[in-house]
């Protein structure tokens, strides 16, 4: 069965990598599909989380990674999939996503949507608490994989120089 895990990803952190790693193991097959929102105003392009989300799933076989735009089950039909895999972190999550997949069912009734409920420690995580970390200078080295804070640290640095981030080695 293969589950599609769409989201923007960006960044990835570990909390979406907790998600994936559990739905590999309940799904044959799961695709991390990064959408192209035109609404957003990403930190990073599409192939820039691409290529960060292929490095952090590198070690699991059944995971692909893609992007697509437009409707998200349109997407999981064109890919054959029967799941829309989606994570809650909160009671809040679970009103918008439980109105997201009723609204993805009116579309196809043969897509079903799937929770799984975020592993306790990373239930505060999302993407834009760790932009937000970054941007004033915090350390996400414990919220991403290092391949990925870095590429963080890098881009404010570049394109935000009054918000240097701080960046913490383990010595």
């Amino acid at each position: 069965m293969i589950a599609i895990y769409p989201g923007s990803f960006d960044p990835i952190t570990l909390g979406h990598i907790d998600l994936i790693e559990r739905g590999a193991k309940l799904f044959t097959m799961v695709v991390v599909a990064v959408l192209r929102n035109p609404n957003k105003i990403p930190l990073f392009t599409v192939n820039q989380r691409l290529e960060q989300i292929r490095l952090s799933m590198q070690h699991l076989p059944n995971v692909d990674v893609d992007s697509f735009d437009g409707l998200t089950v349109k997407y999981a039909q064109m890919r054959g999939a029967q799941v829309l895999l989606r994570g809650l972190r909160a009671i809040s999550d679970f009103e918008v996503e439980l109105q997201m997949a009723h609204t993805n069912k009116t579309l196809s009734t043969q897509i079903e949507t799937v929770f799984l409920a975020t592993s306790n420690e990373y239930s505060f995580l999302s993407s834009s608490v760790v932009r937000e970390i970054a941007r004033f200078g915090g350390s996400v080295d414990h919220l991403v994989p290092p391949h990925v804070a870095r590429d963080i640290y890098q881009c404010y640095a570049q394109n935000h120089p009054v918000s240097n981030p701080i960046k913490t080695e383990v010595i």
